[in-house]
């Protein structure tokens, strides 16, 4: 029987004005809670990767990499889906300091200071790092307690990331008593380190190696940012981007408009399945998205079909 009147107008008016006004209460906090949870990450692009912290995959290895635009927003996802997904993180940070990812994390909802603090959280500043292994003070105190630093291979002039690969191993190195039910090491961005003196090969034997140990036998997985593109013309880091991606499970390709700017489209993202390297031997999978980047989230939608051109 259809409301009519009072009751239409109003829909709790059979309910006495306390409980009505607790009701109410509920409804918008029900709803707040659903809108904080579609703002904690890219739900959208969950979507489009058939993801969920609840059941993340394993053993995959997901390359990032972008052309004529900043594809960071794709590392700051990983980033809070993994924590949200309650593994053990370890985060190899090349490119930016720890407050600038702590800072886009909280509008995520996810706060790495609390994560480092219970341990889940492993970060590696290399922005920092790197100043302290040329001034030789904090490398000379980590050798002295038998930790070779990370990133020595900057002081001793050879292009050996043995260092940094025992760092990832020892992160992610399960422990008495460890509950964590996953692993997931990120890199951003692999470019730097050839930047820092390592060569393509070495950089991919420390690649392959991580795969072996975090995907393999951790049954963990690992995302790593390569940047570069087609008319790129550093031809080491063309080298790496390419190799990379004959080995990737995943790739998450952000590209800038070929027409320029444009304030309701800030880009285009290829999906790509690496089904060929599953038994088989199935074609690729790619899917097209453009998207826009918002303060706290990322919407997607099919080429041409912005709400701003319809």
């Amino acid at each position: 029987m259809r409301a009519t009147g009072a009751s239409a107008a109003f829909p709790y008016a059979h309910v006495p004005p306390r409980r009505a006004f607790r009701t109410l209460r509920g409804c918008r906090r029900d709803r707040g809670a659903r809108r904080g949870r579609r703002g904690a990450m890219f739900a959208e692009l969950n979507e489009l990767l058939n993801a969920s912290p609840q059941r993340p995959e394993k053993g995959t290895f997901t390359l990032l990499r972008d052309t004529r635009t900043d594809g960071s927003f794709l590392v700051h996802h990983f980033l809070s889906f993994y924590l949200r997904a309650g593994c053990k993180v370890c985060f190899v940070a090349l490119l930016q300091s720890f407050s600038h990812y702590n800072i886009v994390a909280q509008k995520l909802g996810v706060s790495l200071t609390a994560a480092k603090e219970r341990g889940q959280l492993v970060f590696l500043e290399g922005l920092g790092s790197c100043l302290d292994v040329l001034f030789g003070e904090e490398q000379q105190q980590q050798e002295q307690a038998g930790q070779p630093h990370p990133l020595r291979f900057i002081s001793d002039g050879a292009s050996d990331l043995r260092g940094l690969f025992e760092f990832v191993q020892t992160s992610l190195a399960p422990a008495a008593g460890d509950a964590w039910p996953g692993r997931a090491l990120l890199l951003d961005d692999l470019g730097v380190l050839l930047s820092l003196g390592a060569s393509p090969v070495a950089v991919l034997d420390f690649v392959h190696y991580c795969r072996v140990a975090v995907c393999s036998r951790l049954q963990g997985n690992i995302v790593a940012l390569a940047r570069g593109g087609d008319d790129s013309e550093d031809e080491e880091n063309e080298l790496l981007v390419t190799s990379l991606c004959h080995h990737s499970d995943l790739i998450l390709w952000a590209e800038g408009l070929a027409t320029g700017f444009c304030k309701d489209v800030h880009g285009q993202l290829k999906i790509i399945r690496r089904a060929s390297l599953q038994p088989g031997g199935q074609p690729d999978v790619l899917q097209i998205y453009q998207y826009k980047i918002q303060d706290k989230n990322v919407t997607f939608f099919a080429r041409g079909l912005s709400a701003a051109v319809l």
